[in-house]
């Protein structure tokens, strides 16, 4: 039985604008006030999707939240028609409404956390959504998040899903931007690496930024997946890094099979945690990629998105692939390195370079944008919705694209019942598209 990792990207909303709402995301907040395109971004992703697709590499999309969302408003004493709540929130708190208008769920590597059944002691697919407390605007997805995924990966003998972990910021779950997955093939068991930011019951002074992931939630989603004895690991999170901006741990490093590329300031002590890896890995030899600061720094690592890339490994078997966002290429000390990294002779022999500019000037590159599921060709076959991309599905989702999204979009745009028809409109006739059924609260 073969099994291979699909990617599932989030689509770009119809209201992705840049309303700097995520502190701690450098380029977020300093992107702040500027005009978006949500068309030019929804292209754009579908673009990288295409590109995985061209690899060899099977691709699927999760679908954008409802938004403005109204279940929220509407829990904060707002009443009325969605006309009068919009309005009326607008004027009584714009950053209330900015915050409820977030296209942010297009990051699906905050999803959820999601373990394979080669790693489970139930041989099922594990998953849990992120409950995502750190931020208001994303605390609001897991209800939504939830349904979707359920409706995609059917519980039963195959998929097991869990609720999102209660607690607040003391079990903050930030999904899959800290959580790795070693193994030799997809199919194999896997080692599982947790990485957190702090403990939910500590003061860690060091930070400038929040931890966002808590060991504690971290160690509660291992439990719920019954991941098997000896194959879990935990790791925290260097300061210097969260406080640079690498906010999640997927701005400083990415793994792939044995590989496990990252920067040398991703970890307190990247030495101890490599033969922690190799040990849980007994049998398979590890490939460590650290990226030395004298060669790219910390700032350089935050500012391209070096890490924040996909590391995939394409069926032609001709090394690993790359993916990374152009602000890569466009910085002199990252192009220099990744040239020299794939003309190296390791595990990564290819590099290219793809325009997500409208998800990068929000703080989030091309590993941001999607959500890796191991699969075999059974579990794709139980799929509960139209979600593995094909060319008729692109041509759909381009259409759509085209129909509904505008080509410029600025925060004060917001307030515009207008822009919330269209996206309820669109989001009604995407439910159609992926045969969804009604997982918006609009809808329901």
């Amino acid at each position: 039985m073969t099994y291979t990792e699909v990617n599932f990207d989030g689509l770009i909303g119809p209201t992705h604008n840049y309303a700097g709402l995520s502190y701690g995301n450098v380029a977020s907040f300093g992107n702040k006030g500027f005009t978006s395109n949500p068309k030019e971004g929804a292209l754009q992703g579908l673009e990288k999707m295409r590109q995985v697709m061209a690899l060899g590499i099977p691709q699927g999309l999760l679908p954008p939240h409802d938004r403005p969302h109204l279940k929220t408003l509407r829990s904060l004493g707002f009443s009325g028609s969605d006309k009068d709540i919009l309005i009326a929130a607008w004027k009584a708190d714009k950053a209330l409404l900015t915050n409820v208008m977030s296209a942010s769920t297009m990051w699906t590597a905050n999803a959820a956390t999601i373990s394979p059944a080669p790693d489970t002691v139930d041989g099922r697919t594990h998953i849990t959504p992120a409950n995502l407390s750190a931020m208001f605007h994303r605390s609001i997805e897991a209800p939504t998040t939830a349904r979707i995924l359920a409706r995609i990966f059917p519980e039963g003998e195959r998929f097991a899903h869990h609720a999102p972990l209660m607690g607040g910021v003391h079990m903050g779950d930030e999904g899959a931007a800290n959580h790795n997955r070693f193994c030799a093939e997809y199919g194999d068991e896997g080692v599982e690496l947790f990485v957190y930011g702090r403990k939910a019951f500590a003061n860690k002074k060091e930070l400038t930024y929040p931890g966002r992931q808590t060991y504690e939630a971290s160690a509660a989603i291992a439990r719920h997946h019954a991941l098997k004895k000896g194959k879990v690991l935990f790791v925290e999170q260097n300061a210097k890094a969260i406080n640079a901006g690498a906010f999640h741990n997927d701005v400083v490093a990415v793994s792939n099979k044995n590989t496990f590329f990252y920067h040398q300031d991703a970890f307190e002590n990247p030495s101890t945690l490599q033969q922690e890896i190799q040990a849980a890995m007994a049998g398979v030899d590890m490939a460590f990629i650290e990226v030395p600061r004298t060669q790219v720094s910390l700032e350089d690592a935050v500012k391209s998105y070096l890490f924040n890339s996909q590391l995939l490994s394409p069926p032609s078997g001709d090394g690993m692939t790359l993916i990374l966002p152009k602000e890569a290429e466009e910085n002199k000390a990252v192009s220099l390195y990744v040239s020299a990294l794939v003309a190296s002779g390791g595990p990564i022999t290819n590099a290219i370079y793809m325009d997500v500019r409208q998800s990068m000037r929000n703080g989030g590159g091309p590993a941001c944008l999607r959500l890796r599921v191991v699969l075999n060709e059974q579990d794709r076959a139980a799929l509960g919705a139209r979600v593995m991309l094909d060319d008729a599905l692109f041509a759909d989702l381009e259409a759509w694209v085209h129909k509904f999204y505008r080509d410029s979009l600025h925060p004060d745009d917001l307030a515009d019942p207008q822009l919330m028809e269209e996206s309820f409109a669109a989001l009604d006739q995407l439910t159609q598209i992926l045969n969804l059924g009604p997982v918006y609260d609009f809808q329901r």
